[in-house]
Formats: structure tokens, C-alpha cells, sequence
């Protein structure tokens, strides 16, 4: 098959264990950048030019877009679906787990455990939003940040008051998360491929620090999931209409809790911490789908 990934930088590891599982399942595979993508529209011919040449043959993509790209990244992968080729991303689905918000709703309309969470239009009453969570302290996450950035742990009512207003003054978009301190700085990563976990791991924030992304100096260690939390991560995946998902999850007392789902999820961390070949697992899935 002919594959392409879309992807700005071929450094990333994502990237090149993905040409590599490819190629060793002698597949033809190209690294583009979807961002110097030309769309072309029109009555039948959808088209995309790459370099100035027509991409064409193409029978499968990649979608690695990331977050500060999602609306061009996302109408190359809509092009490509026009153009009838299959991606292991639908473009809808990309849309919608980037809108962090959006995303809690379909979450929560299909009955997933969330931490409670609170979204408004730059409310002033402050403490109004601080109570609906059970008060501090409580966690407060830019609607844009992604690996753990613009993530704020306020530990007293006044603080969390202050961060609010400071945010609102900014005009910046905000929702504010109930504190789960069971969780003890850790949370887990379920990685779905076309409706099974491939891999699993168990991410603890450094000493002092309550976020636990491996970008900010976190940990990973393989971690054998429940029953229970196996089943949220699937159904997380299948309900934002992801075959390929990284899903994290808090373990607390009320079990499973649903923090995102993410649509271009890292492999170097799950596969270190696992020792599983994911980049295989997901050009399996597209030789099963085509």
C-alpha cells in the first residue's frame, strides 16, 4: 500500500517509528507536511499538490496534526476523505477532540465518570464557580493548552479566585476542574487502536508537581488497567469516533475519570513504558481496514 503521514516535523519519534513499522510491513510510505499542502476544489476532482505536484496513489494517511494547526491540518485530512482515500483519523473526530469542551459533553452525554467541571462566559462570580466544584483546591485549564500547559492547581479559595479573574481579564477561555487527590499526581494513558487498548501506562508527576505529563518531567511505568478502567478508555475512544486515541484517565475513589482524549497521542512515552510495538498495531489496523 501507498501511505502517507501527515506530519511537520519527520524528527519527531512518532513520526519515524511509523515509517519504520510501514516500511517493514513492505509498505510504501512518504512523510508530508500538511501544512504545504495546496487544496484543490472543484465539481468531482477534489485534488491536493504537494511541492507542486498532484499527490495521488495514495491508498491511506496518517493524520499527526498538531494543535496549533488543527483547522489546515484538519481540511487536508477532510480532502483526502473526499479524494476517498482512508485515514486513520476522520476529520470530524479530530474537530471535535480538540475542543476540550465540546469534548466533556460527549463524554459526559455518554455516561463516561469526568471530574466535575465547570465552563463559563467570563463570569465574574468568581466564587459561585469555586463552589460548584466543591471549592479549592481545585484545578483551573486553558481551553487551548495542551501538554500540560496553561494548567493551574490553586490550593485556596482566594487564590483560585485571583487566577479566575486574571484569566478573565486576559479574555482567556477557562474551565475549572474539581481537585482529585486520591490520584496522588499520577494518572494513566489507555492507548486505543480500532477499539482495543494496546498499550497502557501510568504517568507520576515529579515531586511537587501535580501535572503528569512526561513534558514536564514526568514518569511512565507499565500499568495493568481494570476491567473497568479498559472499558471507559474504549468507549471514550469509540463515542469521540477515534480508532486511534490516547485516553487519560485519573483512578479515584468513584473509579475511572475521563480527562481527554487525545487524537494524535505520542508513541515514544507508551512505547518505552510498555515495551509494545503501537507504531505496528496502527498500520495493522489500516491493512484490516483496506
Amino acid at each position: 500500500m501507498n501511505i502517507k503521514i501527515l506530519s511537520g516535523n519527520p524528527g519527531l519519534y512518532s513520526t519515524k517509528r511509523l515509517v519504520e513499522a510501514a516500511k517493514k510491513r513492505n509498505h510504501n510510505v512518504e512523510i508530508i507536511d500538511h501544512a504545504k499542502c495546496d487544496i484543490v476544489i472543484e465539481k468531482k476532482n477534489p485534488c491536493i499538490y504537494y511541492k507542486g505536484h498532484l499527490v495521488k496513489d495514495t491508498d491511506a494517511v496518517i493524520p499527526r496534526i498538531g494543535a496549533s494547526v488543527t483547522f489546515y491540518g484538519t481540511a487536508v485530512v477532510r480532502q483526502f476523505e473526499m479524494m476517498r482515500v482512508f485515514t486513520t483519523t476522520e476529520s470530524q473526530a479530530l474537530v471535535r477532540s480538540r475542543d476540550k469542551l465540546r469534548s466533556l459533553q460527549v463524554l459526559s452525554r455518554a455516561g463516561l465518570g469526568l471530574p466535575k467541571t465547570v465552563f463559563t462566559n467570563y463570569s465574574r462570580n468568581t466564587q459561585d464557580v469555586i463552589k460548584h466544584v466543591g471549592g479549592a483546591p481545585l484545578i483551573i485549564k486553558l481551553l487551548e493548552g495542551t501538554q500540560g500547559l496553561g494548567v493551574v492547581l490553586a490550593e485556596t479559595n482566594n487564590a483560585a479566585e485571583s487566577v479566575l479573574e486574571a484569566f478573565n481579564g486576559l479574555q482567556a477561555r477557562v474551565i475549572v476542574q474539581e481537585f482529585i487527590k486520591e490520584a496522588g499526581g499520577a494518572d494513566i494513558r489507555a492507548f486505543v487502536v480500532d477499539g482495543q487498548v494496546v498499550g497502557a501506562m501510568k504517568r507520576q508527576g515529579k515531586e511537587g508537581e501535580f501535572r503528569s505529563n512526561l513534558h514536564r518531567g514526568g514518569t511512565a511505568s507499565v500499568i495493568e488497567l481494570t476491567d473497568e478502567e479498559e472499558n471507559a478508555a474504549i468507549k471514550a475512544a469509540r463515542v469521540m469516533g477515534l480508532a486511534v486515541a490516547g485516553v487519560d484517565m485519573l483512578q479515584s475513589s468513584r473509579g475511572p475519570l475521563i480527562l481527554e482524549v487525545n487524537s494524535s497521542p505520542g508513541l515514544e512515552g507508551i512505547e518505552a513504558a510498555t515495551g509494545k510495538d503501537i507504531a505496528k498495531s496502527i498500520i495493522r489496523y489500516i491493512e484490516r481496514s483496506i
